[in-house]
């Protein structure tokens, strides 16, 4: 019921405005750009002017997405168009920052109300409304959701768009988030036109040579130490597979595949060679999303991420401590 009374605040305030900026996080991926892009065809469907953003490029295998060519490097402002926007939406996001573009430019921008449609247990209440579902099996859920409720047609584009953000949000239907609602949201999706298939290639069938360079990279650095498994790519060795951030997406769920491991990392050292991101994964008995919070990350139980300073040696000896299951159960009875 508390979703409803969500959606019904947000459907007003949307068929109260006229124009739209809709954003997601910096490093998109398929939920951010599935849902962004799901939104925008809504939006069109309901006659609002609606600009999409996003500050980093977006990676080639969701190049395909319909609409996908009218998204914008940059938001724009009260300067440079001949009305600001009445509204800014940022999905996945826990703050102006988190989308790359930083708080200056929606400032610049002039926008009067911001939404923040979010479903990570680490959200955060930052903007004019806030709806954040951490049952949510993905913002691209939230958004169909908010569809239905609208009335609104489900036409192939969005469909294409929406399905693409579950499919890719939910590890291909297999995490703890996955639940019979997924499942008919799915079946709904795909008799409105997405193409199951067609999606699903170029989702994983379209990695460019850059990427399975990388990937045999980071497999050869794997290392495991009871039921955690790491690996890590350095800025060598990316320069070396000729590989792009975006090469980088997935290649944790290989170590997370393994037998007996119950939690993974890969750790990729950032242009500075002072920090590395890290991308986390579990099988659920490891909250991996509290594991993020604890170095100022955030996510899900089952798949967050984070960034630590240091070298490579302190930042795995760091992660992997926090992630041995003494050390979870330890801290899971000091929060009870």
């Amino acid at each position: 019921m508390q979703n409803a009374t969500y959606i019904d605040d947000l459907l007003s305030l949307l068929r109260e405005q006229e124009s739209f900026v809709v954003t997601s996080h910096a490093r998109p991926d398929g939920d951010a750009i599935g849902s962004a892009l799901g939104l925008m065809h809504l939006l069109d469907g309901m006659g609002k002017r609606v600009t999409v953003a996003f500050a980093d490029p977006i990676p080639v295998i969701y190049r395909s997405l319909p609409g996908v060519e009218r998204i914008q490097a940059a938001l724009p402002t009260a300067a440079s168009s001949m009305l600001a926007p009445d509204v800014a939406v940022l999905l996945e996001c826990d703050g102006f920052e988190r989308t790359g573009f930083g708080r200056i430019a929606f400032d610049h921008m002039g926008a009067g109300l911001t939404i923040n449609i979010d479903h990570h247990l680490s959200g955060k209440t930052f903007a004019s409304f806030n709806w954040i579902d951490p049952e949510a099996c993905a913002v691209g859920a939230m958004i169909y959701d908010l569809a239905v409720a609208s009335g609104a047609k489900i036409t192939a584009d969005m469909a294409t768009c929406l399905y693409t953000a579950v499919l890719t949000d939910t590890g291909s239907f297999t995490y703890p988030s996955t639940v019979a609602a997924t499942f008919a949201l799915a079946e709904h999706l795909v008799e409105s036109g997405a193409d199951a298939n067609k999606i699903a290639q170029a989702v994983y069938f379209s990695n460019p040579p850059s990427k399975i360079r990388l990937l045999g990279a980071a497999l050869g650095n794997m290392e495991i130490q009871g039921t955690v498994a790491w690996s890590w790519i350095t800025q060598e060795e990316m320069s070396r597979a000729d590989a792009a951030v975006e090469d980088c997406e997935g290649i944790v769920n290989y170590l997370i595949g393994m037998a007996g491991v119950e939690a993974a990392v890969f750790l990729r050292e950032l242009p500075s060679r002072t920090e590395f991101r890290l991308s986390l994964r579990s099988k659920g008995e490891v909250d991996v999303a509290k594991v993020a919070e604890r170095f100022g990350g955030g996510g899900h139980r089952s798949a967050s991420g984070c960034t630590l300073d240091g070298s490579l040696d302190e930042a795995v000896t760091r992660i992997v401590a926090e992630l041995q299951p003494d050390r979870v159960r330890s801290v899971q009875r000091l929060a009870q």
